[in-house]
């Protein structure tokens, strides 16, 4: 079982930011405050579908998660790469990532790694399409996880498609969790530089 998985509106309110290098969060309680709550789903692995791997790089963004959770992740939709001109050199600032909607950067890693088993937890349902919509938990970005009905949801939406057969495409394997031909991810190690205080989460694809 897959969940992607945001931070911003998810394991915390929607009230992110950087501050010289450092997420800050504005509003009550603390970073991650939430994320304890995914702990009681040990067999699901988790691909960071948030704009902290951007921002921060994935190392970074995946080092914030409580211990448990961090070693449960194995990817995120946004890679390095993929601010890479075609000579391979890593300058361009704005990329497909950047202009896509939450939706688009999901399916785009699903599609790649063929995905059958898999969930996302998100405050962006914009541009969803709606024979994804049954993939979709969607959280109130000011209480995000911490919702009673949204908590309730996911654990039927994980049960659900973990019961689910798998499906097969013409010509086309799909892939349960276990089975995912996953290669190494090629990380930065330099991390970008801000100057005063950029927004991370839904103001920054």
């Amino acid at each position: 079982m897959i969940l992607f998985l945001d931070f911003d509106g998810v394991l915390h309110p929607d009230e992110a930011y950087l501050i010289h290098g450092r997420p800050v969060l504005r509003a009550e309680g603390e970073l991650f405050m939430w994320a304890p709550l995914l702990a009681d789903f040990p067999q699901v692995r988790l691909v960071l579908s948030t704009s902290w791997a951007r921002d921060l790089r994935f190392t970074r963004a995946r080092d914030w998660l409580p211990e448990a959770l961090r070693a449960r992740v194995i990817g995120a939709t946004w890679h390095s790469g993929m601010a890479q001109n075609m000579e391979g050199f890593s300058h361009l600032r704005l990329t497909w990532w950047d202009s896509a909607t939450r939706y688009q950067q999901i399916r785009r890693y699903v599609d790649r790694a063929n995905l059958a088993d898999w969930v996302a937890i998100d405050d962006q349902p914009e541009g969803w399409a709606e024979a994804d919509s049954d993939h979709l938990v969607q959280t109130d970005g000011g209480i995000g996880l911490s919702d009673p009905a949204v908590l309730e949801e996911l654990v039927a939406r994980l049960r659900v498609t973990e019961q689910a057969k798998t499906a097969i495409q013409p010509g086309k394997k799909r892939y349960r969790f276990s089975e995912i031909p996953l290669g190494p991810i090629e990380l930065d190690k330099e991390m970008r530089a801000w100057e005063n205080m950029t927004p991370i989460g839904k103001e920054i694809l």
